[in-house]
């Protein structure tokens, strides 16, 4: 907010700077959307974000549940939000049996929205959808669900008793990443490599190359980090590389570039290049979900 402090800030902003800000947030498909919106609605509708859940679906990266979300809580229409929270207190509720990703589908996905639409509150649609999912979050849980204290207790057929699917299993990958620092002109520099925009995940984000191998010898390791994306934990040896080594001991890639560490701690980096550099203390500035040590994150 105080980088992109209005709308039109964020539209003339490239995604280069966009990315730079989100970075080590995850889930970068927001921040392209949340650019190419802002620069859609700068173009097209004078810069005012449309009001109705009907046109804020146009917009890119707007599906249903953030169009219900920002048309009711931030402008007052009677449009309800079904989140996953909202579904399974739905569910529970009327006594149906799995929720719509789970063996229910389309069919009982539109009767949730159904019954979401009968029960919203048309005085007040923002506090009632937030009520709802905040309902969903903190009593109706997924698991061991805090009936007793719930308001809704009295109105639910299933009291709790209701079939949840199985949380999916982490899964586990060996990776190794060379540090590379020399000394340049002015500062001292690291070695970035930008992901190929032709890849799904994380496309033109900037990282460390990629070891050939992922063993790395004792006198070699740097450091050992865990760092998990979705639903995969990614346990990461890191090894010094000279620069000398790196063309010897790294996979090809992207576009590669030495960049002084200045420079770096405002580039888009993916949230482990960003973990990493702040761990061997050659950022600028720590972001803030790396500001304080996680035990659990070593290994």
């Amino acid at each position: 907010m105080a980088r992109f402090p209005t709308l039109l800030a964020l539209a003339l902003a490239t995604e280069q700077d966009v990315l730079a800000a989100w970075s080590g947030l995850g889930y970068y498909r927001r921040a392209r959307m949340l650019h190419r919106t802002a620069q859609f609605v700068a173009d097209h509708y004078h810069g005012n974000l449309p009001q109705t859940a009907e046109e804020l679906r146009l917009l890119p990266g707007i599906g249903a549940y953030t169009a219900a979300a920002v048309a009711s809580i931030a402008y007052g229409e009677p449009v309800a939000v079904v989140d996953g929270n909202v579904e399974r207190v739905l569910c529970r509720m009327e006594g149906w049996k799995a929720g719509s990703r789970v063996g229910g589908g389309s069919a009982l996905r539109r009767k949730i929205e159904e019954l979401a639409a009968r029960l919203v509150d048309p005085l007040r649609p923002g506090d009632f959808n937030q009520a709802l999912m905040e309902l969903g979050a903190t009593l109706c849980v997924p698991r061991n669900p805090q009936c007793l204290v719930c308001p809704l207790a009295a109105d639910c057929k299933t009291q709790g008793e209701h079939d949840t699917a199985p949380r999916p299993r982490m899964q586990s990958r060996e990776v190794a990443h060379a540090l590379s620092v020399r000394s340049g002109l002015a500062h001292r520099e690291v070695l970035l490599e930008q992901r190929p925009a032709s890849l799904t995940v994380m496309p033109g984000l900037w990282e460390l190359p990629t070891l050939r191998e992922s063993a790395v010898p004792d006198e070699a390791l740097r450091m050992t980090v865990r760092h998990a994306i979705m639903q995969v934990n990614f346990y990461v040896r890191i090894r010094t590389v000279f620069e000398d080594d790196v063309e010897a001991l790294t996979v090809p890639g992207g576009e590669r570039r030495w960049v002084s560490l200045q420079d770096a701690d405002g580039m888009a980096l993916t949230g482990l290049a960003r973990k990493v550099l702040t761990r061997a203390h050659l950022l600028v500035a720590a972001p803030l979900d790396a500001m304080a040590k996680q035990d659990d994150e070593e290994f």
